[in-house]
């Protein structure tokens, strides 16, 4: 008879993959049909594959080193998705909910550490320890649903990071009680190293990050630099006697602003983390457990209960506390204490270090029930935290649906791409994606035109190619992109006409990169375009990656706010800024940036948004003065005959080439509905005091209204 043990554990490291690779595979398949959380399914499947289970797979080196690799990612992964506008706003906040998640577990442990099970102090410190940390095991199932902005996620991501740097300092300052190096000695050189730690992380990683994006393009060389970063950070703060995964995290929040989350670069990093990395070191630590000593009897079934219950309910407390106290919805304190929940990585590291410490009878710290106590009790927190965290994110976004809807009602974006100039195209492509409403995902519209003459046949497969290299990188944003080659016999009337054939609902092209704006190119050909459509027309020119951008200037025309499209690109640009986490700064009227604010605050209040006085259209010069090579320049103008057009913008062309040379510049022109105002008589209404420019607004188009009646 055949007999499969001769051939278990299997050891060949090709099978040892293979297998690891149906794992990743079909856990999902079955947990879905089960409605049980996959993060659940793939530590299950490490419990059931390891020794302590079929014993089918030997936990060799390639658990060792995937799963750190995944305990980073989740960690690197959770800083770079971080809403950082929200957490520098709401610090306090993060630092009071840090703090509860780790005082109150720390504090019941001790407690029933010392009461009821018997445990001396510095025992009860260290599992106290334990359970004030957590892993954010089930923050994959936030990403997959899209909340990772979502306030209960990012106070659970930063409170993770505040309790797990509260654990580790504890630790270590314990762990010096038995060493025989001199208690102020350790904590002088263990202070200097934090310091000259987060010192090289804060000035090296943003300037090697700037200077390597803004040189190099290609995907793979990207890619591998920001796993460098991650892998050196995680280096440092070992040898900072802290924890990797606290380096990677700190990575994460430092390259926050230079990967943007609509990037295809930060599609990469979640591919690969989330396909292999991240499943990798979940079924390494399912291998870790042993199920079996619970059904030895002795103290061991009373070690797991007492670390469930307090690691669960002590995570609970805080979150539902913090939730009643920031006035949160009720789903947001489910997802808060399921995120928090979850001991792995963090525990697995301190309860390593207790096993190496010897008490004074010489017994170690850590003994064998409470290894497997904790060992099991991760797998019991991990499938609760994930359960939580799957029903709370659900409940989340179907609360959202209905303002989704009601974005689809209202927004008639369709974004059309006229391309000529490869070196122009990517940059456009990526304006597109980071101003568009991820929410309504709908695609965009690539048009290459080519001239009606002998060359027509040559251009048409250049144009071709143009656009297939385009769909590419589309492809990496996870956006959908139709595409065109068109013939005409003139580009700007080739353009108009694509643009209403497919319904479009504003243009984004670029300026000439190799040469200033000439006025043949103003007059000729943008001015036949804007005069000729009524809808957004954006004209934009990139010096540098958009990702290293830094600040956003915005010079916004007097009466800019009585123009039918102030809020299209209004949305557009806050979009932009938002994405690219930078900061956007108007230049207008008062009673302008007054709206702007208003609309800023409600549709938009994680934007770092920034207001200064312009009267006069003639304050450009002076605004150049204060332009850096990593800012854009943004200037709204009008159509002949608006309401906001002034004769100021026919020099617009020679001005940018005298102040504002060699920089990245955009230039809109809003969408005009209707009659032109040169067709109208009625003035601009007065601001009076104590009103609001909302009520200006809104009289102002009344009073507009019934001039164009009479």
């Amino acid at each position: 008879m055949f007999d499969l043990t001769h051939y278990l554990p299997i050891t060949n490291p090709t099978l040892i993959f293979f297998v690891v690779l149906l794992v990743i595979l079909f856990a999902p398949i079955v947990m879905g049909k089960l409605r049980i959380p996959h993060i659940v399914g793939m530590v299950i499947a490490g419990v059931l594959l390891g020794e302590h289970g079929l014993d089918i797979l030997k936990r060799d080196d390639s658990f060792e080193l995937f799963g750190k690799v995944g305990m980073y990612y989740i960690m690197f992964l959770a800083g770079l998705e971080m809403d950082m506008e929200s957490m520098r706003k709401s610090k306090n906040k993060f630092l009071f909910f840090g703090l509860l998640t780790a005082a109150i577990p720390f504090a019941m442990t001790y407690v029933i550490s010392i009461l009821l099970m018997g445990y001396s102090h510095v025992t009860a410190v260290l599992l106290g320890c334990i359970m004030a940390s957590n892993t954010l095991v089930a923050y994959p199932i936030v990403c997959r649903y899209g909340i990772q902005n979502h306030p209960a996620s990012s106070f659970s991501v930063g409170s993770t990071m505040i309790a797990l740097f509260l654990s580790l300092t504890v630790i270590a300052a314990m762990a010096s009680t038995f060493s025989s190096n001199d208690g102020m000695t350790f904590w002088l050189l263990f202070f200097i190293k934090i310091v000259a730690f987060c010192s090289f992380l804060i000035l090296f990683i943003p300037r090697a990050t700037r200077w390597f994006l803004h040189r190099y393009s290609d995907a793979v060389m990207q890619f591998i630099f920001v796993l460098a970063i991650m892998f050196l950070s995680a280096a440092l703060a070992e040898a900072a006697s802290l924890e990797g995964i606290l380096g990677a995290f700190l990575s994460g929040l430092i390259l926050n602003r230079y990967i943007p989350s609509l990037s295809p670069l930060m599609n990469r990093i979640e591919f690969i983390g989330n396909a292999l990395f991240i499943p990798y070191f979940l079924i390494g630590v399912g291998m870790l457990i042993n199920v079996r000593v619970l059904f030895m009897g002795g103290d061991i079934i009373w070690v797991v209960i007492f670390m469930v219950f307090v690691g669960t309910v002590g995570k609970a407390l805080a979150a539902y506390l913090a939730c009643l106290h920031f006035r949160m919805p009720i789903t947001s304190g489910h997802l808060m204490c399921g995120l928090t929940s979850a001991h792995a990585a963090g525990a697995i590291a301190m309860v390593m270090v207790g096993m190496k410490l010897k008490t004074d009878s010489g017994s170690y710290l850590v003994d064998d029930n409470m290894l497997n106590g904790v060992v099991i009790m991760i797998l019991f927190t991990c499938i609760i935290s994930s359960i939580i965290t799957e029903r709370a994110a659900k409940a989340i976004v179907l609360q959202g649906d209905s303002l989704r809807d009601e974005d689809k009602k209202q927004d008639d974006e369709k974004i059309l791409l006229p391309v000529k100039y490869p070196e122009l195209a990517e940059g456009l492509l990526s304006v597109a994606v980071m101003m568009r409403n991820a929410k309504l995902n709908r695609g965009l519209v690539a048009l290459n035109i080519v001239y009606d003459d002998d060359k027509r046949h040559e251009n048409q497969e250049r144009g071709r190619q143009l656009l297939e290299d385009l769909v590419k990188k589309a492809n990496g944003y996870d956006v959908r992109m139709q595409t065109q080659v068109r013939i005409a016999a003139n580009i700007a009337n080739g353009i108009k006409h694509a643009f209403k054939e497919y319904d479009a609902s504003e243009i984004i092209m670029g300026l000439h990169i190799h040469k200033e704006i000439s006025p043949k190119f103003w007059g000729e050909f943008a001015q036949s375009l804007y005069n000729g459509l009524d809808r957004q027309i954006i004209f934009v020119r990139l010096k540098q990656p958009i990702n290293t951008l830094r600040c956003i200037k915005v010079a916004v025309p007097s009466r800019a706010e009585f123009e039918a499209g102030f809020t299209r690109w209004l949305e557009r640009l806050t979009r932009l800024a938002g994405n690219l986490d930078c900061r956007i700064l108007f230049y207008a009227r008062k009673s302008c940036n007054d709206i702007i604010s208003g609309y800023i605050k409600k549709h938009h209040p994680s934007v770092r948004s920034e207001y200064q006085t312009m009267e006069h259209w003639n304050e450009l010069p002076r605004l150049s003065e204060q332009m850096n090579d990593d800012h854009l320049m943004v200037f709204v103008t009008s159509r002949k005959g608006n309401i906001s057009y002034k004769t100021a913008f026919e020099k617009l062309p020679k001005e940018i080439e005298t102040f504002y040379s060699g920089k990245s510049l955009m230039i809109v022109f809003p969408d005009q509905f209707g009659d032109r105002m040169d067709t109208m008589t009625f003035s601009e209404p007065q601001h009076k005091e104590g009103e609001s420019a909302y009520q200006v607004l809104l009289e102002w188009m009344r009073h507009g209204s019934k001039q164009k009646d009479k």
